[in-house]
């Protein structure tokens, strides 16, 4: 059976949704050595290497599709004429799109619902393109994934689908995030300009993370341990609406110790989690939460905003605040860095969690959603 994912994520610089789908994409091929897996995207987007050839399954492909003025249409006519001259049994539209029509059945992972429960995070005309397209896309699709408990029964809220349509399946992070011994962290640290005691923020620089509060908790944090060497590290690359943030840091006292290193590698990601004092996800709403549990999966002791998603994720192995209240985060990081015996214990308890996350898992509940979309597919 030939099976097709959206690739157009991979023409991007690579986060979030980009290592959804590569990830999935490699395990499901490697869970199912009899199908065939094809990456396909137009021409109309950039060719992108993935880098990682070598050590593919020979049942994974990426397909650069060739598209003219109409095939530039890529959902309602590039893709299905594409899927229907292939013979595609199914395509998976790994981030909220699929194709329109044509033969093969669809599946749609819808990461979460932000655009509906908080528009203000977000560009006015990227809220209302979601609103116009996301329900047609969950009518079209047979069957739905979400990457949490959490997400699916918004998802049956806010855009009215049945609830036996959708399917909630965790995802996990990458191999790649393991505990780094302290010293190789420190070397790896030293082309970013971070050393000594820091805490960590990771995630592209938007409204919806929250850094402001963030910002905040970590001047009470600094009045409260003046003599305190502590810096706050920001990994992640600038998204929309990031102005207010940023003339905020241009005001505030804590300015010369706030770090932005911008997008980071996989090495020096891996070497901030290992090397902080504690992470920190202050986030007020999330879809799955990948960075905590990155963290968790390379020993950092993880403290969070108290969302559903968050706290489906963690179940207990991080320390969740209230996002809303820089107070109660200053409180809850000043527990932590005052008491190394609770920093310890709650890495251990992250690394235990941690455990129960991978991507084999992930891709054999995902091909079980598969057979579900063939299935009805077929009535």
């Amino acid at each position: 059976m030939l099976i097709g994912l959206d690739a157009i994520p991979l023409t991007l610089p690579r986060a979030g949704v980009g290592h959804y789908t590569f990830e999935l994409a490699r395990a499901l091929a490697l869970a199912s050595p009899g199908d065939e897996f094809e990456l396909a995207y137009p021409s109309s987007h950039p060719p992108f290497d993935l880098g990682e050839s070598e050590g593919l399954p020979p049942n994974l492909r990426e397909a650069r599709v060739p598209v003219g003025a109409l095939g530039r249409r890529w959902w309602s006519a590039g893709l299905p004429r594409y899927a229907g001259r292939r013979g595609l049994r199914l395509f998976h539209g790994t981030n909220y799109d699929v194709p329109l029509w044509g033969g093969a059945a669809r599946v749609v992972t819808i990461h979460d619902l932000s655009q509906f429960v908080h528009p203000e995070t977000h560009e006015r005309r990227g809220v209302l393109r979601a609103r116009r397209r996301l329900p047609l896309m969950a009518r079209a699709a047979e069957t739905i994934v979400t990457p949490t408990e959490a997400v699916r029964r918004e998802v049956c809220e806010h855009l009215g689908v049945p609830p036996s349509k959708v399917f909630a399946v965790h995802e996990a992070a990458r191999d790649c995030f393991k505990p780094l011994e302290r010293a190789e962290a420190a070397e790896a640290l030293r082309g970013l300009g971070v050393g000594g005691e820091f805490l960590l923020a990771v995630g592209t620089i938007e409204p919806r993370k929250n850094l402001p509060t963030l910002v905040r908790a970590f001047e009470d944090v600094l009045r409260e341990r003046p003599s305190k060497p502590l810096r706050l590290v920001v990994a992640g690359g600038r998204g929309w609406l990031a102005g207010p943030l940023f003339e905020m840091l241009e005001r505030s006292p804590a300015r010369e110790r706030v770090t932005l290193t911008g997008y980071v590698s996989d090495a020096q990601l891996r070497a901030l989690y290992s090397a902080c004092s504690a992470f920190v996800y202050p986030s007020f709403y999330e879809g799955f939460g990948l960075p905590p549990l990155e963290a968790m999966s390379c020993g950092a002791a993880v403290a969070a905003g108290r969302t559903p998603a968050v706290e489906e994720v963690t179940a207990g192995a991080a320390r969740l605040f209230d996002p809303r209240d820089p107070t109660a985060l200053a409180r809850t990081l000043l527990e932590l860095l005052d008491h190394e015996p609770a920093r310890r214990a709650l890495a251990r308890a992250g690394l235990a969690r941690a455990a129960h996350f991978s991507w084999q898992r992930t891709a054999r509940a995902t091909l079980d959603v598969y057979a579900e979309a063939l299935r009805r597919s077929r009535q």
